[in-house]
């Protein structure tokens, strides 16, 4: 069969095949149903589907599988121990479903996009049917090293799930990423982003950090340590010199109390990074007052520069931060 005359691709398969794999059978259940058969109540039900990120179906519908019955079943019975507080409960589940809406984007167009064959055609559906739970087990295991992650570095901190407690944030931003996007491909869009989030993770754990997010040209991280955070900020604003894939980009860095809430982190701390982040030249470092009150300057070059006025900071003093002189 010539290359003209091979069936083109059909990314339906991919749709049949999740289907299978999920519904095993295909739906047989309302949503009723699946309230009635978890205990749970209906309207509970209702509004922890729209949580995650789903459009409403009606009551009477057959859209539900007994996966969703025992979805839910674990749901309540995690409120019955009190893991799950029923005030919390939204923004726990809403946050579940940003996660895993961005993760399943992102692997069904990696999926598309590999599964497909060098002449445009499909691959056995075999192929597509293993390749799903394969990705399921090792998503499962790289949630499990997170988990065991976290939980050491949360007992050695010796602090609970959600509490406020003294870091180091910062962010680290792409100069000129606007236009620059207007003169790029995405596919070299694409690729120099995926550069910039690789560095900054890879040196934000390198330092004992943790990266929170990363919001296109920008991310966000925290480190427990200041004179590592000042140090990971310089090596990230001197990548550029030596990498010619990494952006050239700015810090601004600040401590203080953060509250740390569903994987996030929220407090004036924050948003004093952020602003020092939004006046910082490229290439250079800023850090607040009580940064730089913690840094040791002999090891490093501090320079107080002038206040500025920014969103919600009349009077913000951000400090310049340098490597020192050699000698």
């Amino acid at each position: 069969m010539s290359t003209s005359d091979q069936p083109a691709f059909d990314p339906s398969l991919l749709i049949d095949v999740a289907a299978d794999f999920l519904f095993d059978g295909g739906p047989t259940l309302t949503q009723r149903e699946v309230a009635e058969r978890s205990g749970m109540d209906l309207d509970l039900a209702n509004d922890l589907w729209r949580y995650l990120g789903f459009p409403e179906v009606e009551d009477d519908k057959v859209a539900f599988t007994e996966a969703d019955v025992a979805a839910l079943e674990v749901t309540k019975r995690l409120i019955d121990l009190g893991v799950l507080e029923e005030d919390r409960l939204p923004q726990f589940v809403r946050s579940l479903g940003r996660t895993f809406a961005r993760l399943a984007d992102w692997q069904t167009r990696l999926l598309l996009g590999v599964l497909q064959t060098e002449d445009g055609g499909q691959p056995p559906l075999d192929v597509l049917a293993e390749v799903i739970p394969m990705v399921e087990e090792v998503q499962g295991y790289v949630w499990r090293r997170h988990l065991l992650a976290t939980a050491s570095r949360i007992a050695l901190r010796d602090v609970r799930s959600e509490s406020e407690r003294h870091l180091v944030v910062g962010f680290v931003d792409i100069v000129g990423y606007t236009s620059r996007s207007r003169q790029m491909s995405p596919r070299a869009l694409g690729a120099m982003v995926e550069w910039f989030e690789r560095v900054v993770t890879e040196l934000v754990v390198q330092h004992g950090g943790q990266v929170i997010k990363t919001i296109g040209d920008e991310a966000l991280f925290t480190v427990d340590d200041p004179t590592e955070a000042a140090l990971l900020a310089l090596e990230l604003v001197e990548r550029a010199e030596a990498d010619e894939q990494f952006p050239d980009v700015r810090v601004g860095l600040a401590h203080g109390p953060v509250l740390a809430r569903l994987g996030d982190v929220f407090g004036s701390t924050v948003n004093i990074a952020a602003r020092l982040t939004s006046v910082a030249r490229p290439a250079r470092v800023l850090v607040d007052h009580d940064l730089a009150e913690l840094l040791d300057h002999d090891d490093f070059r501090l320079r107080r520069t002038r206040r500025v006025s920014v969103k919600g900071y009349e009077h913000l003093e951000p400090w310049a931060l340098k490597r020192p002189r050699e000698s």
